[in-house]
């Protein structure tokens, strides 16, 4: 499919950011965005790159009330000479189509989705940082647009991507954070959303995470929701448990996300001859394991922060330490090899770049 570039005019375009060590994260926009729209008996049709601008939604659209919605999250990279890396953008366009699927959405074709992008962040290719840990991220989204107040399936949608140069996704950078393991809200159930990157489960989680930042928590650990007695996932990150040289994640069984960074890290793992188990967790099997020694380390895996260390973890009114607070030797091997390869540092050996023309 063809996409059609608008022309935009240098007086509407953005001053850019002076001090990259003061991007944070998702506040700051490009100056353009792709959008393409779909209509039933027509397709996707008007691929078009334009200005980045806000929408002109009816009050009655079928987002805004039944959250007929999905989203991915991806990275380009700036390296050292210049050019511009995107990280296995053909996994999140495969997940973005199975989140479509189980919300009753248009698949979009992966050329479209990812030569898309691509055109995009060549279009903005100024506007990728280039200091450590920054990266231009990468929000492919679509919303049902038709409007209707009534529950079914959208006649209308816009696929869209907009881009936002970002810093460190934790403050802090890669430094342990402290994790709550919630017993009382559950994230998912079989038979649900959970393995959909759609915002009704971002939104429900909301509530949980407010209440264990005031009580000092970055992230929540969420329970299966059938005997919330198995380890998931956590709000922005799959979860890894290491037992000296074998790390533990729990299986993908249709409540947790298939994470991109998840599966990079498990294969990157195994390249290093380290011994990779996929299995569920028991909660309290964990916190035993932690109070023993026999987990040596935790740590969390996401586009957003890519990996970061687990330092302490909390179930109920027990808080353990986990490789005494400190930053673990596979968690910083993995962090180190993965973010090098990312940025061009280290060579990749898996096919998992792609360069941007």
């Amino acid at each position: 499919m063809e996409i059609r570039i608008v022309p935009l005019s240098e007086g509407e375009k953005k001053a850019k950011f002076t001090d990259e060590s003061k991007l944070g994260f998702g506040k700051i926009f490009t100056d353009r965005m792709l959008l393409v729209e779909w209509k039933a008996g027509q397709g996707w049709v008007d691929a078009r790159i334009k200005k980045h601008e806000p929408f002109v939604l009816d009050p009655a659209a079928l987002v805004l009330h039944y959250a007929q919605e999905i989203f991915e999250g991806l990275k380009a990279y700036k390296w050292a000479d210049g050019s511009i890396a995107l990280f296995r953008p053909e996994m999140n366009a495969r997940r973005f189509n199975h989140s479509a699927e189980r919300l009753c959405m248009p698949e979009v074709p992966e050329e479209l989705f990812v030569g898309g992008i691509e055109q995009l962040v060549s279009l903005e290719r100024d506007w990728v940082p280039g200091a450590e840990g920054t990266s231009l991220y990468i929000r492919p989204t679509m919303i049902a647009v038709e409007p209707v107040v009534g529950i079914k399936p959208s006649d209308h949608y816009y696929f869209y991507v907009i881009l936002s140069p970002v810093g460190a996704y934790y403050p802090q950078g890669f430094k342990p954070v402290r994790i709550m393991v919630e017993s009382k809200y559950v994230r998912a159930t079989p038979g649900g959303t959970g393995e959909a990157k759609t915002g009704g489960n971002y939104a429900s989680s909301l509530k949980a995470g407010l209440e264990a930042k005031e009580k000092g928590f970055d992230q929540v650990l969420w329970l299966d929701g059938v005997e919330k007695r198995y380890i998931e996932e956590v709000g922005a990150m799959n979860m890894f448990f290491v037992y000296g040289d074998t790390i533990v994640t729990a299986p993908l069984q249709g409540t947790i996300l298939h994470g991109v960074t998840r599966d990079s890290v498990l294969t990157l793992a195994r390249s290093l001859d380290l011994k990779v188990e996929e299995r569920r967790i028991d909660v309290n099997d964990l916190m035993k394991d932690i109070k023993s020694g026999a987990i040596t380390e935790a740590f969390g895996s996401g586009t957003a922060a890519v990996v970061t260390p687990v330092g302490a973890l909390c179930y109920k009114e027990e808080c353990l330490e986990v490789s005494g607070g400190q930053v673990g030797k596979h968690t910083r091997t993995l962090y180190d090899t993965l973010t090098g390869i990312q940025t061009g540092k280290i060579a990749d050996t898996f096919g998992w770049i792609r360069k941007i023309k």
